[in-house]
Order: C-alpha cells, then structure tokens, then sequence
C-alpha cells in the first residue's frame, strides 16, 4: 500500500511539473510574440506612410487578429490546464473570437494574395474597394464572415437540462461545449468551405503572377517578390491547414505510442495553433526591407536605453 501511495504521489508531482514546463514555455513564446507585434505596430502608428499603403494596412490587420487569436487561444490553454470553471455565458464569447479570429486568418491571406495581385496587374487603376482609404471596407466584410458561422454554430447547440448557461461551471473547451453531431458536421462543412476557397485564389494569384513574370522583359524583380510574397501566403495556410488533422493525429499517436493524450493534444496546439501565429511577424515583417529598417532603429535604441 505504501509503495502505491508513492508511486501516486511521484505520478501526481511529475504531472504538476510538466504541466508548469507547458504554461512556461507558451506564455514565453506569447510574450516574444506580443513584443514583436507591439514593435510592429508602433513603427506602423508612427510612420504614416505605412498606412497609405494597402499592403501594410493588411498586414497591420493579420498582426491584429492574430494576436486577439493567441490571447483567447492561450487563455482558453490557461483555464483548462488549471481546471478554472465558469459558467457557459463567459465560455461561448472566449470560444467565439477564437474560432472566429482563428478562421479570420485564411481569409486575410486569401486577401493579402489577391492584393498583389491587383497591385501587379492593375497598378494605375486600381479597383476603388483596394486603395488605402477604402479597404477597411474588405476589412470589415472579413470580420463579418468570420464572426457568422462561429455564432451560428452556438446557437446549433443542444442545450443539456442539467446545465444552466448562467449558473453551471463548465471547462471552458470546444469538444466539451460543442459537442453535438450537427455541430461536429457543420464545423466540418465550414472548414473545408473556408480553406478551399482560400487554396484555389492562392494558387490563382500565383500562378497567374508567375505567368506575368515569364512574360515581362522589365520590371521583373517587384512581380518575383510579389509571387514570392505569394508562395508565403500559401506555406502558412498550410500550416494553418494541420490544425484540422489534430483529431487524426491524437488517436494516431495516442494509439501508436506511449505519450499521454494530454502531452499529444499540447503538443499538435503548440505546432499547429501557436507556431503559425508566431512566424507571421517573422515571415512578413522582418523580411520587408523598409519595416527592416526601422525594425533595427528600435532595438537598437531600446538597447542603448
């Protein structure tokens, strides 16, 4: 008996410490993010040129929704690793800018391809909704779509007679609140619509700019960067793509190996969850030469201090 009350006890310890390992690590990675985002956006607030720009409005945007993603993704990551309960009227909100922000990020960088694409196949008359003093417009639309079908799906909800919305504590998590079968096939349908549509306008935006930059003899090297921009786009919607084989690799692993469906589940949330979100400054802002610029002017004056 004793030595089971030990091994329970070691079994108990090592479960607080990796689940301390986890917190740490993601609220590290969440903080070096939200330094970059807030350096970013300053240069951005700073710099008015920038914003007369599409392109950067867009980008300032993604920065934008993808950190309302992280803070309710990583503070939904913080409740269910404490086992915090609340009630299910401050649940469904949480859940609603995340899936909504979550899906917002394809759509903004369908946008953001077919932007190039105007920029390199219309530069003198560009269409009135693609210029800088109207593309909240696109903006706003985007936010729209991304907002109707995570509300509709709450509302698809069966309603359990023994939890009330108001009173009854819940663990705050998506398979737990949205459980039911329409659920799970509507969320299905919505997914497959959303990044179908997103994988044929990034592949057509980039194979007709490749096309063009076979065809011009001048010029070529902003139509190259423009596809290559492009090419970008499409690597992370793919990324943001592996986040629908989660269930598929969770029973794969789970089946297959000795790792803890909770170890599985964290890791597939760092790689395909998080991980896309943090290369998003990386991959846009630090390889554009005149946010590089003043990128280096920050640290290096942030560092003189």
């Amino acid at each position: 008996m004793q030595n089971l009350t030990e091994l329970s006890g070691n079994e108990t310890s090592n479960n607080s410490l990796s689940g301390i390992i986890k917190v740490c690590v993601v609220i590290s990675c969440f903080c070096v993010f939200l330094c970059s985002i807030g350096v970013m956006l300053h240069i951005f607030a700073s710099h008015r040129q920038f914003m007369d720009t599409s392109r950067y409005i867009l980008f300032a945007y993604m920065l934008i929704n993808d950190t309302l993603q992280l803070l309710s993704s990583v503070l939904l990551f913080l409740f269910v690793m404490g086992g915090v309960k609340f009630a299910l009227v401050y649940c469904i909100p949480l859940l609603i800018i995340s899936t909504a922000t979550f899906q917002n990020t394809p759509l903004i960088l369908a946008t953001m391809s077919l932007e190039r694409y105007v920029a390199i196949f219309y530069p003198l008359q560009r269409p009135v909704a693609w210029r800088s003093d109207r593309i909240w417009i696109i903006i706003l639309s985007l936010w729209l779509i991304s907002c109707i079908f995570p509300i509709i799906d709450h509302s698809i909800m069966e309603n359990d007679p023994a939890v009330n919305i108001l009173s009854t504590p819940v663990i705050c998590q998506t398979k737990l609140v949205n459980s039911s079968q329409i659920q799970t096939l509507f969320k299905a349908a919505r997914s497959i619509l959303f990044f179908a549509v997103v994988a044929v306008i990034i592949l057509f935006t980039y194979v007709r700019i490749l096309l063009e930059t076979r065809k011009l003899r001048q010029d070529t090297a902003s139509v190259s960067k423009a596809m290559h921009t492009v090419l970008l786009h499409g690597f992370q919607l793919l990324l943001c793509m592996l986040a629908f084989t989660i269930p598929i690799t969770e029973t794969f692993i789970v089946l297959h190996s000795n790792w803890r469906t909770e170890d599985v589940a964290y890791f597939n949330y760092f790689c395909f969850v998080l991980i896309p979100r943090f290369l998003s400054p990386v991959i846009y802002g630090f390889r554009d030469q005149s946010l590089r610029g003043y990128i280096r002017k920050n640290f290096s004056a942030a560092l003189i201090k």
